[in-house]
């Protein structure tokens, strides 16, 4: 059976049902229909109980296809409900780019799935239309400005914010505005996906509205003609696209196929944002549940260390366990095995491409020592393979677990969760990789060094003189958050396993100034992607009652 088939077969619960897990009352619920809801955040000046304990799922170096970190963390969760321990899971909100694109859906899959789930990989609650609404008024407001008389003298050629919209289109990588104005206002513009944007990543650091309307406030949108700095308070803005917000702001429940609770909330991409759900959401989740098992994007190399140093920074997080999400054919795929064969068994990719597994296992005993290796297993995976993996876990002296929740939910976890159980009990100290207020080329080069693995960093004149205005702003005291391929934990999308001793390149920085980091661009990173040559909308079909196939 499909994913969606799976999903189908599911005997969902009203929402409100699914809320008392969690003794969430109606008076904070305002549902989207019988199946969804969002949270008022009133709920947490109500909530007294002590914080749960925080469980981080993140991975290897994943292959182009993904690895199920939103599979594991359901399975997780669902064997957690099953134990009798009171869990739930946050997630982060799927991008319609990468649905209609390689990946397809981003709701879990087979047995661990998060319902509904057609609702969710689409509009959902509407979330992504509001973030890119308050995105877009902004370059509306910028426009107008430059139309009505330019009395904040922006100077068209430095502005720096782009329009966005949450779809893969290359086409609008680069484009020209303005051109029938009959004035001269035209510049060149650019387009992003939404969860690359600015306004995305403040949405999922802001701590409530009022928070949220003084990030805004603080963007920085453009130079002046004489290089001075203006920021969004300049245009007087802020309130309205807060305005757009109001209801963004709030969390999404919803549940698994084995009815548990699900809360849902934001969605930045790791390798072009910072790769978590909302802090918001996050520090619901603490209040409400005993455990709460979260993710982060793409490789431990990029979404955990941004989970780490900026999200857990900024929120006065600390995780009380780390697993990293490893599977058979992404270790293959890291030896070098092509795309096409990683099905079948073959030990020799696999004793080549462990080292992946080995360095990110390195990487975050750098932040907190309570890890576990738990392997994603995949009907294709053989047993030799298996043990092989295992063994290598038992050497680094790390605790191992093998999970099928992929084919059989909460049960193919079990062992999983009992071990994180453990290791949650078992206290162990959390630590930051750098202090943000170094200089942003020591910070750069202790990510680089620590978690890259480069010898050395080589910066474009471009992000020179980036790092030199931003100094001149004195808004260098910020965390950073690197932009780079995540098929490698180098610059280099064919650099796999375990690169070392090679030279990483800085090609810009850009201030983020209201979601409070300094994004740095590695690599030919592209934070608009495009379509494949046969992306998956062409596999997707909608019958005359509505009834949708191929979404996953």
């Amino acid at each position: 059976m499909t994913d969606i088939e799976i999903a189908r077969k599911c005997d969902m619960q009203e929402i409100e049902k699914i809320a008392e897990k969690l003794h969430i009352s109606d008076e904070y619920l305002e549902c989207y229909g019988k199946y969804k809801a969002k949270i008022n955040l009133d709920i947490l000046k109500k909530t007294k109980k002590e914080n749960g304990k925080l469980i981080l799922v993140t991975s290897i170096n994943p292959t182009p296809f993904g690895e199920g970190k939103t599979t594991m963390s359901i399975g997780i969760h669902d064997a957690m409900r099953k134990l009798g321990y009171n869990s739930l899971a946050v997630l982060r909100e799927p991008s319609l780019g990468p649905v209609f694109g390689i990946k397809g859906g981003a709701a879990g899959g087979g047995y661990s799935q998060v319902v509904p789930m057609e609702d969710i990989n689409l509009h959902f609650t509407g979330d992504m239309h509001a973030i890119g609404a308050a995105n877009n008024l902004l370059c509306a407001a910028i426009d107008n400005h430059l139309f009505q008389g330019n009395s904040l003298n922006i100077d068209k050629d430095k502005i720096l914010f782009n329009r966005c919209v949450d779809m893969n289109d290359r086409a609008l990588r680069t484009v020209s505005v303005g051109l029938d104005l009959g004035k001269d206002v035209s510049h060149e513009n650019h387009f992003c996906i939404t969860v690359a944007t600015e306004i995305m990543a403040i949405l999922c650091l802001a701590k409530d509205l009022e928070d949220l309307k003084e990030k805004i406030s603080n963007i920085l949108f453009a130079y002046d003609l004489n290089g001075d700095p203006l920021f969004v308070k300049d245009l007087h803005v802020e309130e309205a696209m807060t305005i757009l917000l109001k209801d963004a702001i709030k969390p999404n429940l919803v549940q698994t196929l084995e009815n548990n609770p699900v809360i849902i909330h934001g969605g930045p991409f790791a390798n072009i944002a910072h790769g978590c759900n909302s802090l918001i959401a996050t520090k619901l989740g603490l209040k409400l549940a005993d455990y709460v098992v979260t993710e982060a994007g793409f490789g431990a190399d990029l979404g955990a260390e941004k989970f780490l140093d900026i999200k857990c920074r900024k929120g006065n997080l600390k995780p009380n366990v780390i697993v990293v999400n490893a599977t058979i054919r992404s270790l293959k795929y890291n030896g070098g095995m092509s795309k096409e064969d990683l099905n079948d068994k073959n030990m020799n990719y696999l004793e080549k491409g462990i080292c992946n597994l080995k360095v990110h296992i390195q990487n975050m005993k750098k932040y907190v020592d309570n890890l576990v290796v738990c392997l994603n297993k995949f009907v294709s995976d053989d047993e030799e393979e298996i043990e092989f993996v295992k063994d290598y876990c038992k050497k680094l002296n790390c605790e191992f677990a093998v999970s099928s929740s992929h084919q059989d939910g909460g049960v193919g976890a079990i062992d999983l969760a009992n071990k994180i159980i453990r290791l949650c009990d078992n206290e162990k100290e959390f630590q930051l990789l750098y202090d943000e207020n170094e200089s942003i080329k020591n910070k750069i080069e202790k990510v680089s060094k620590e978690i890259y693995h480069a010898s050395s960093i080589k910066y474009l004149d471009e992000a020179l003189d980036s790092i030199e205005m931003i100094e001149k702003m004195n808004l260098d005291k910020l965390p950073i958050c690197v932009a780079k391929t995540q098929y490698s934990i180098s610059d280099d999308p064919k650099k796999l396993g375990y690169p070392e001793d090679y030279e990483i390149t800085v090609r810009d920085v850009k201030v983020n100034s209201g979601a409070g980091f300094i994004v740095v661009y590695m690599g030919k990173i592209m934070t608009m992607p495009g379509l494949s040559k046969t992306p998956a909308y062409e596999k997707m079909h909608i019958d005359d009652a509505g009834i949708i196939d191929g979404l996953f």
